[in-house]
């Protein structure tokens, strides 16, 4: 954990945080939609992709936000 700290602390020192706060949840939506498209239109009986999918582009949309206040707290 102290390492993704670190990196998120060298982003935001470099004054980028908010394009990259930005492409992350841009993936990760579109990690979203790429797990809904293969639940919803696909003909496969494992469910196990899709959710995978699903949740690591929601963690995707929520973790960037989340480490920068981290790290700004603990900074």
């Amino acid at each position: 954990m102290d390492e993704a700290l670190e990196a998120v602390e060298v982003v935001a020192d470099s004054e980028l945080e908010g394009a990259f706060v930005w492409l992350l949840r841009l993936v990760g939506l579109l990690i979203v939609a790429a797990g809904l498209g293969l639940w919803l239109f696909t003909d496969a009986g494992l469910l196990v992709v899709p959710a995978v999918l699903v949740v690591a582009g929601l963690v995707l949309l929520v973790a960037p936000s989340v480490l920068l206040s981290l790290a700004e707290l603990t900074g």
